[in-house]
């Protein structure tokens, strides 16, 4: 059982730390941070950022569903 419930708190943070991530660089991509840099601006962050924020959902929804899943088994006797 403990290796499930590492097992989604793994998913649940790669999966928020991945759509914030995405978010920033599709903020970035459109040049809406106000910082100088290299991906302001860049178009290819505005494609990459909200396929990295699906992942990071996709990643949340399964470390949910591993969640339900340990507390929905039933209790050996």
């Amino acid at each position: 059982m403990e290796v499930v419930v590492v097992r989604r708190w793994i998913f649940l943070v790669l999966g928020v730390l991945l759509a914030i991530a995405g978010a920033v660089w599709t903020l970035q991509g459109l040049n809406l941070l106000g910082q100088s840099g290299g991906m302001n601006g860049a178009r290819i962050w505005v494609v990459i950022g909200p396929i990295a924020v699906l992942g990071g959902l996709a990643l949340v929804r399964i470390g949910v569903r591993a969640g339900r899943s340990t507390r929905s088994s039933p209790t050996p006797r």
